[in-house]
């Protein structure tokens, strides 16, 4: 029986000196899945930077491929950045250079590129703690969530997915027939959905119910 062909992890290196670039190329000579490209072709875009602040962050999108790119940070001094924003902007991954091993970057490279994450626990604790702080301050006192939808909006696609009709649905909830079609349609005009079935497969889409 023939092995099944690994899919190869294609990688571009942005590095300010050619030994630092030559070193992260050797590293991912030693994997058979990952591979060096150029910008146009990448999976994942290794950046090496000195200190991670605002205007590092706003350089970034200048070295991204392409607006998907996901970025994998290599950074030698100090992170001053919104964690949060950094990952807006396209970051999934950060290693600190101190601490650089050859298995953490290849680790991190096949983290990224496979659509995950490989953060440092430290920012990852920065980015839990914003998360946190944003719902609460931010989200919760508008029922949101962090996805956009409302409590109200979750809660009645969940019925609407299972069977349910609005009349069943308003006396689960304790709401009128009105108010849960109102609920209904201000979600499908938001999202610019056709109907509740479109409605529903998009919320099972995004995972929320």
């Amino acid at each position: 029986m023939q092995e099944k062909t690994m899919e190869k992890i294609r990688v571009v290196i942005h590095s300010p000196d050619h030994l630092t670039h030559l070193g992260l190329a050797n590293c991912l000579d030693g994997d058979k899945q990952i591979v060096e490209t150029g910008d146009d072709k990448a999976d994942v875009a290794v950046i090496v930077i000195e200190n991670a602040d605002i205007s590092t962050m706003k350089e970034l999108q200048l070295l991204r491929p392409e607006a998907a790119t996901p970025l994998l940070l290599i950074v030698g001094g100090r992170w001053h950045a919104d964690i949060s924003a950094a990952v807006e902007q396209g970051v999934r991954g950060v290693l600190w250079r101190r601490h650089f091993s050859s298995t953490s970057f290849i680790q991190a490279v096949r983290a990224v590129g496979s659509g995950g994450g490989y953060f440092p626990t430290s920012l990852q604790g920065a980015l839990i703690e914003q998360i946190v702080h944003t719902y609460r301050e931010v989200l919760a006192p508008q029922d949101l969530t962090a996805s956009g939808f409302t409590n109200r909006e979750i809660d009645a696609l969940l019925l609407v997915s299972e069977g349910f009709d609005l009349q069943q649905i308003a006396e689960k909830l304790h709401y009128s027939e009105r108010t849960v079609k109102n609920i209904l349609y201000q979600f499908m005009k938001r999202f610019n959905l056709h109907n509740r079935a479109h409605a529903v497969a998009y919320a099972i889409r995004s995972g929320l119910i």
